[in-house]
């Protein structure tokens, strides 16, 4: 497991990007008050998931208004039709870890790889 940052620096219905290895991670405090961890970058276009809106559980990407399930990456609108990788997140003292691998990457937690 890795650090990523404490839950105070993403206030509830926000989105923050960070560096994980050289992997961009979207980590997002949904309006349910869970924080969930996806790859930072839209299966349509390949643009920053982060800079996008919170709704519900799910991530909207800016530029085309595709939609993501953010417990399990999933598409919920077009013009997405790809999964984008999802991370475990445990939270822990007012921190906010994922699992990595052997070589520092995130692991996803639904199978999905980029």
């Amino acid at each position: 497991m890795i650090r990523i940052c404490s839950t105070e620096d993403v206030p509830k219905g926000t989105v923050i990007s960070a560096d994980v290895d050289g992997t961009q991670v979207a980590v997002v405090h949904a309006e349910d008050g869970t924080f969930h961890a996806v790859h930072d970058e839209c299966s349509h276009a390949a643009v920053a998931l982060s800079e996008g809106e919170v709704e519900g559980c799910t991530l909207e990407c800016w530029l085309h208004g595709s939609r993501f399930d953010l417990r399990t990456g999933e598409p919920t609108g077009l013009p997405a039709t790809e999964p984008v990788p999802v991370y475990a997140v445990e939270v822990r003292d007012g921190d906010i870890y994922i699992p990595v691998g052997d070589d520092g990457r995130p692991l996803p937690s639904n199978g999905v790889t980029r």
